[in-house]
């Protein structure tokens, strides 16, 4: 292969930005190399907030042809301070994220480079707001490793297709594909849910999350990236968005 089909092989790098939402919200703009308009997605960070992980992530999405903006729901004081106000909005479906997620959309809707089509994609935490998220105004969901609603058929009524990525190995999340392929074919949902029988909680992780210290006891409960089974994730989630996102 010569040098510029090797060059020409290589994935984009789209221009990450941090931007404004709001005066009190910030976050991070992907924005794909070349010339749109492209499809637009809403990516809610996992509970460690938008480290490098997620900065892989929102890269990850954006080359493959979206403009992604990931609001920071620890904008109004850091990790420490806002990570239990964003656990009560996300048990009880309402609150100051879900706030901070629709003026995302609202800022992504507002650009020139953006059709009419828009996602939500989360990780973790994240990915629970995306299941809760579904039904608002959406084309198509992604939940990765998402903690599921408590009151399933309420919540999920009238959501937009669905595609959800779950650890085998994850027991905070036993039996979700179950659960979610029962509660979504009895709504008429569209959906694809898969579990990865050798993967446990946030393995589409690029790097081990949680730091040092956190780090090492999360790998030891399994909690660890799987870069095989991350891959087929991605491929999953660039096939689905495609079906769904796409004008």
């Amino acid at each position: 292969m010569t040098s510029a089909a090797k060059d020409s092989a290589k994935p984009m790098s789209p221009t990450l930005t941090n931007i404004q939402i709001t005066p009190e919200l910030s976050g991070l703009l992907a924005v794909p190399e070349g010339k749109g308009p492209w499809p637009s997605v809403v990516m809610v960070h996992e509970v460690f907030g938008i480290d490098d992980n997620m900065r892989a992530q929102i890269t990850r999405l954006a080359q493959a042809g979206y403009v992604v903006l990931m609001p920071d729901l620890y904008s109004r004081g850091g990790m420490r301070k806002c990570l239990t106000s964003t656990f009560r909005a996300l048990a009880a479906g309402k609150g100051q994220a879900f706030d901070d997620v629709a003026a995302a959309k609202a800022l992504l809707a507002s650009r020139a480079d953006v059709t009419d089509k828009v996602g939500v994609i989360g990780f973790c935490m994240g990915g629970g707001f995306a299941l809760l998220l579904a039904n608002q105004g959406y084309d198509a969901a992604n939940a990765n490793y998402g903690m599921l609603p408590k009151d399933m058929e309420t919540a999920l009524a009238g959501a937009c297709p669905i595609l959800g990525n779950y650890g085998g190995k994850d027991g905070q999340l036993k039996d979700a594909k179950v659960k979610l392929d029962s509660t979504l074919t009895k709504l008429k949902v569209t959906h694809d849910i898969k579990v990865y029988p050798d993967s446990g909680h946030a393995f589409m992780n690029p790097k081990q999350g949680g730091g040092p210290v956190f780090g090492s006891l999360l790998r030891v409960s399994g909690a660890k990236p799987n870069p095989v089974d991350a891959k087929d994730a991605w491929l999953r989630i660039e096939k689905f968005f495609g079906e769904h996102l796409s004008s």
